[in-house]
């Protein structure tokens, strides 16, 4: 089986590596990866803005599946395109899509189905989101959304008005995001520990994958601006076999039935960020696609056939049972590059990968790296993923940092508690 992987970041090198685990797959082709993939995958150039040309490349390597990583490819249309010329695809159609690509779709969507979710207002101007601010419906802190894709800087939780305003005036007047600030979800903020909870969908069931959680602020303890992710922990202490099933039941099953009734039926990886609320779970947002950081997680856990559970989706086909989780525990580290989030320093020489892939029990996954001068360099915001494997979560946790601790270059940042929540819960069983 030959298998075509989308993508150049983290998640797209987790994806790889663990495709080329199975005895099925004879060949793992990447475009346009990256020099971590570049180990694992044999590297094709192309042009992810293009559907045409993504499907050009598959049709010429002849791939069995393709699997498509960032959800940018997803919101272009591009698994349209390849059902439509018969090449099997994992990911949704660009319609389905928009339960990520579009916070006002996602929103409405869940109001229709029934499914729990903050209270929220979609504003179309920047004088609706102030009167709706003013109206007092919402109180503070509250959470302001850009409907379009952000790069996960989109979100704000605002303390007070002023800050609420400037978030506004960002998103709406200075198009800090372009035209994913043309309309802004304002919504209550929801108060509880988040989990992510991840399934694959052939468009009528959907097998679990896991769950992790997610670390999104740039500093230790859960302060600074919000990233797209400095780190993970996989599998949540926090989500039992009963919460498991009640989200399930009242979060993946009534996507999938809306998806479907609507004419869109889901295939893919979906991912929903939850709050565990005293009300029960409810619904953050939405991914279309594995997550970054979490894939790096959640992928070296999963035992079994990968791909031929992929390639059964795509067909929707899926049956579950065929992956099995591990029973150790993971913590990821994301290494940025100095400047992140606001900008990033790139074109620095990158040292000690090498050793910290010698690390017993340590991955090493790329993301925002480059070859330059016969060397590794930065080369965007989020440059590594550090992964440690442990029996519990303190070992995992060691093992990452020991890892990390192996690796340098300029302007380097990582925090430094990424685990500290699990290893808690887990002495707090253990007494």
């Amino acid at each position: 089986m030959r298998v075509l992987v989308l993508g150049t970041g983290g998640r797209e090198h987790a994806l790889a590596w663990r495709l080329r685990q199975d005895r099925e797959v004879s060949e793992v082709i990447a475009a346009p990866g990256n020099p971590g993939i570049g180990e694992v995958a044999r590297l094709r150039p192309v042009d992810t803005s293009d559907p045409a040309a993504m499907l050009g490349l598959a049709e010429a390597e002849a791939v069995d599946l393709t699997v498509v990583g960032p959800e940018a490819i997803l919101d272009r249309g591009t698994a349209d395109l390849f059902r439509a010329h018969g090449r099997p695809i994992l990911g949704p159609s660009r319609q389905s899509a928009q339960l990520e690509c579009s916070k006002a779709f996602a929103k409405n969507f869940m109001a229709r189905h029934g499914v729990p979710t903050a209270r929220f207002r979609v504003c179309d101007s920047a004088g609706a989101a102030r009167a709706t601010l003013a109206s007092g419906e919402f109180g503070y802190p509250v959470v302001l959304k850009a409907d379009g894709l952000a790069a996960g800087k989109g979100v704000v939780v605002a303390m007070a008005r002023e800050e609420a305003d400037a978030a506004v005036d960002a998103a709406m007047v200075e198009r800090q995001f372009g035209d994913a600030g043309a309309l802004l979800v304002i919504e209550e903020c929801l108060a509880g520990p988040e989990v992510s909870f991840f399934v694959l969908c052939d468009g009528t069931r959907a097998v679990p994958l896991g769950t992790a959680q997610d670390h999104k602020r740039i500093w230790d303890d859960d302060r600074g601006p919000n990233t797209g992710g400095m780190g993970a922990f996989a599998p949540s202490p926090l989500v039992s076999p009963d919460l498991a099933a009640t989200i399930q039941a009242r979060i993946v099953d009534p996507v999938l039935e809306g998806m479907r009734r609507e004419g869109h039926p889901f295939i893919g990886f979906l991912y929903a960020g939850l709050m565990l609320t005293p009300a029960g779970p409810k619904v953050i947002e939405f991914n279309v696609r594995f997550g970054d950081p979490e894939a790096q997680v959640i992928l070296p856990q999963l035992q079994g056939p990968l791909a031929s559970t992929l390639l059964a989706a795509a067909n929707g086909c899926v049956q579950g049972g065929t992956l099995a989780p591990s029973v150790d525990r993971f913590v990821g580290v994301v290494v940025a590059s100095g400047g992140y989030p606001a900008s990033a320093e790139s074109g620095q020489p990158i040292d000690g990968l090498r050793r910290a892939a010698a690390v017993p029990d340590a991955l090493v996954f790329h993301a925002g790296t480059r070859q330059m001068d016969g060397r590794i360099v930065t080369a965007g915001g989020r440059v590594l993923t550090v992964v440690g494997r442990g029996a519990t979560f303190r070992s995992a946790m060691e093992t990452a940092y020991r890892a990390v601790g192996e690796i340098q270059f300029n302007g380097m940042q990582f925090r430094r508690d990424i685990g500290r929540k699990a290893v808690a819960a887990e002495s707090e069983v253990r007494a």
